[in-house]
């Protein structure tokens, strides 16, 4: 069901997404294409947003602290997963992996490669209050517009 605090948790993340994806592209290697790397996790802010904090608003400002946090681990999580599952099929289409079993280790792989990207203290500064922020709006507009 749609709800304020569904929304607002949702908005909050895509700008958070869309912050540390334009971070990520700025420290990354020169000239690389990065495609559709920011449109992706800003789909993914949004469902991490919707589904996962906007359902937990309303608990008390800790928990709404707590729930920022949850919010931006899965947002973090499933970016990792989804970028790495991508990187793993583009390589697996140039014959790169021996079998499947090699192919699904490859994602995990990948995926801690992507994670260090992540490390710079602007990213993690940004990741952090972005977290705080998000759980503490998603809470206001939970109590406002019940």
């Amino acid at each position: 069901m749609p709800t304020a605090s569904r929304l607002v948790a949702a908005l909050c993340l895509l700008v958070i997404a869309f912050l540390v994806s334009s971070m990520i592209i700025n420290n990354g290697e020169e000239g690389k294409s990065y495609g559709w790397f920011t449109y992706v996790n800003m789909l993914l802010a949004v469902t991490c947003g919707w589904v996962i904090m906007g359902k937990r608003a309303g608990r008390g400002w800790t928990a709404a602290v707590n729930n920022g946090l949850t919010g931006v681990a899965a947002l973090v999580f499933w970016g990792l997963f989804v970028q790495g599952t991508y990187e793993m099929f583009s390589q697996a289409m140039r014959h790169r992996y021996g079998g499947p079993f090699e192919a699904l280790l490859e994602i995990f792989k990948i995926g801690v490669a992507y994670g260090e990207q992540l490390l710079p203290s602007e990213i993690l500064i940004t990741l952090g209050i972005g977290a705080v922020v998000t759980g503490i709006l998603t809470e206001i507009a939970y109590r406002r517009w019940r």
